[in-house]
């Protein structure tokens, strides 16, 4: 999408490049099924996640409502038209600069009343509005009830109650926008309802009105309402709309908040907050459930630190089985033992050494760093299988809804080393891939967490294929692993902390959606897995291709063996053999591909050297695509600061673990 579609201006919006096409957008907090009914009405799967973030990047896609196509966007999670982080300030400008010709507000059916005020402000914009109350089946199962046509005449918008999961309400959703797409008159000709503000601020309001001569894509009076909340990019828009109406505009601001002891943010979203649940009263009555369900009763082992940390480190075990047993010892050892080592090199080699005649396109194609014998062998044999038995898991993990709770639980942990809660979901995404994770640090509040997490991508936090190659490495050694795994752990919390100690900034707010706690559904689980494999092939395979090309031009030049004597001592200074620094070389590439390179010299070494070898590489430098994020969303300095810092501390961190590891004992 191109990024001139959200630059603000003050002369109806930023038209949209691309076609005229009316579009629909779907709004809501995170984790109320927004991507859930994204898929309904366009047919197009995106992965439907039970965290923030995974819509940062705006998904658009292509609806047909009874024979009109629009544009669908699944906007990032917002909780209200005020920002305060990246999500919500994009999602507002979607409003803001495309105008949608209709907005589809998901709400939860058992957080009505802390969802409802940002209907309220919706109602407020002057753009059609249709109320989606979702999750009716398990408000139902809790005890809360909603009137849905009770909710339809207060608003006086159309409101529909759905079941996304089974896409129930559907049909209902699709029939309203056909009737806003099409201009003509709904169920509901009057005037939405509209909120009545103390009398200082109406009064305000009706001024500012007045003075705004401006073209703005929303109501005057949202534009008014937002400029006494003290927005700045709102301020910044009407400053150059205005121009001599301005500072005329901003004395009235000032003195209606002069009229307050609070700031005007906190008055008027406390007023829209009593205004919410005066209408929740009207329309929910709420029962006691016969019994207790199965999730409340898992819900509270989950969240309650005595119960969850035990359950916890049981997941971790499962996981370390499923993935580094089943994935990087049993699927990788026939791939790459029986069929790469045992069928296909030989064959490949033997074939070249019969017809092949000029040793240079030999050593490209095959022999020890060849495209086939290494690159891909790298790729399909041994990064495949762990990879897609991680993602298995992974889907399996958020499907169910585990991940916030895992975030509430480890809130103060986070704290200790300047983040919160929420960013365990980029730290627990980078377990999948770091690359993508980086991208998601953009969901966190401040820049100072953006960039402590960031750090800690970089250094300590092993991409799923980096992390069953080194459970592979450790060959199923538990002894061997709980040291590589403590090691790296304590680094992470290490660092974190002193980087929360030196760099500057205030702790911000946790807060979170909690998703229910559901069974994960097969077909969602597989599709994931499989979505998310062919994503990181697609990356992954071309990159190795790549790497075996430079290592054999490097071979014909006489770089590679250059740069393999430059990193031996210091290979050879942490405790390890001379040929782990082709792996370390290899890790510049990216780290699960040197990861790869030592697995390949797994039988050379003794336990120490297998222990300390795996700590040092997986603190080694970022691979080239997160690198070439890093510089993206934090810019070259911090990215550069980070990998000068990460290079020689990973192998201290090494040669600090071998010297350990000799004092204690370890032969």
């Amino acid at each position: 999408m191109n990024q001139d579609r959200l630059a603000p201006s003050c002369h109806g919006g930023a038209k949209r490049q691309e076609s005229d096409t009316p579009i629909v957008a779907i709004v809501g907090t995170p984790n109320v099924g927004k991507s859930l009914l994204f898929n309904a009405l366009t047919g197009v799967y995106v992965t439907v996640s039970n965290y923030p973030g995974t819509t940062v990047e705006l998904s658009w896609g292509t609806g047909r409502f009874d024979g009109r196509t629009a544009e669908v966007v699944d906007t990032p999670g917002m909780y209200r038209l005020l920002p305060i982080t990246e999500e919500e300030r994009v999602a507002r400008r979607i409003l803001l600069e495309e105008r949608p010709a209709v907005i589809i507000h998901v709400v939860d059916a058992k957080n009505l009343e802390r969802m409802l005020p940002l209907t309220l402000q919706l109602l407020e914009t002057g753009l059609p509005v249709i109320l989606d109350v979702n999750l009716l089946d398990e408000a139902e199962r809790m005890g809360v009830h909603v009137n849905i046509e009770a909710l339809q005449r207060r608003l006086s918008i159309p409101v529909v109650g759905t079941i996304l999961s089974r896409g129930e309400g559907v049909s209902g959703l699709k029939y309203y926008v056909t009737v806003a797409l099409n201009g003509g008159e709904s169920a509901h000709p009057l005037a939405p309802f509209r909120v009545r503000y103390p009398p200082e601020i109406e009064e305000a309001l009706e001024e500012i009105g007045h003075l705004l001569r401006g073209a703005y894509s929303i109501a005057p009076r949202v534009v008014a309402l937002l400029l006494l909340q003290g927005d700045e990019e709102i301020q910044t828009l009407v400053r150059e709309c205005e121009r001599e109406r301005y500072e005329q505009i901003m004395t009235v601001v000032a003195r209606t908040q002069a009229r307050f002891a609070r700031p005007l943010s906190y008055v008027i979203a406390h007023h829209l907050a009593q205004v919410a649940r005066e209408i929740t009263r009207e329309v929910v009555t709420i029962t006691a459930p016969a019994r207790p369900h199965w999730s409340e009763r898992l819900d509270a082992l989950l969240l309650n630190p005595w119960t969850g940390i035990p359950i916890l480190l049981v997941s971790l075990f499962l996981l370390y089985e499923f993935v580094g047993v089943l994935g990087a010892q049993v699927l990788v050892g026939w791939l790459e033992e029986d069929l790469f080592e045992g069928m296909i090199n030989p064959a490949i080699n033997a074939w070249l050494t019969a017809y092949v005649p000029w040793p240079a396109l030999r050593a490209l194609i095959g022999e020890e760093y060849g495209i086939v014998t290494l690159g891909l062998r790298y790729a399909v044999a041994i990064i495949l299988p762990i990879v897609g038995t991680f993602f298995l898991v992974f889907s399996i993990i958020e499907d169910s809804g585990y991940l916030p709770r895992l975030a509430l639980l480890i809130d103060r942990v986070f704290k200790r080393i300047g983040l919160n809660g929420r960013a365990v979901i980029p730290i627990v995404l980078g377990f999948g891939c770091d690359t993508m994770a980086t991208v998601v640090t953009r969901t966190l509040e401040t820049r100072r967490e953006r960039i402590i997490s960031t750090l800690l991508l970089a250094l300590a936090i092993p991409c799923s294929a980096q992390l069953g190659v080194m459970m592979g490495l450790l060959q199923g050694d538990r002894y061997l692993f709980l040291i590589w795994a403590g090691v790296v752990a304590l680094v992470f919390l290490l660092v974190g902390y002193l980087a929360a100690q030196i760099l500057p900034g205030k702790r911000p707010a946790f807060y979170m959606e909690l998703p229910p706690l559901r069974r994960p559904a097969l077909t969602n689980v597989l599709v994931k897995t499989y979505t998310r494999m062919e994503w990181y092939f697609r990356e992954v395979l071309p990159m190795f291709i790549l790497a075996s090309v430079l290592i054999w031009l490097g071979q014909l030049t006489g770089g590679f063996e250059a740069a393999v004597r430059g990193l031996t001592p210091v290979v050879r200074w942490v405790g390890l053999p001379d040929r782990s620094a082709v792996a370390f070389l290899f890790g510049f590439f990216r780290r699960d591909y040197g990861a790869a390179g030592l697995y390949d010299l797994r039988h050379l070494m003794t336990d120490r050297q297998l222990v300390v070898s795996a700590v040092t590489m997986t603190l080694f430098v970022p691979c080239i695509a997160q690198f070439a994020v890093m510089i993206k969303e934090r810019g070259w300095k911090t990215a550069l600061g980070i990998t000068a810092f990460i290079f020689p501390f990973a192998f201290f961190v090494g040669f600090t673990l071998n010297r350990v590891l000799l004092w204690v004992g370890m032969p």
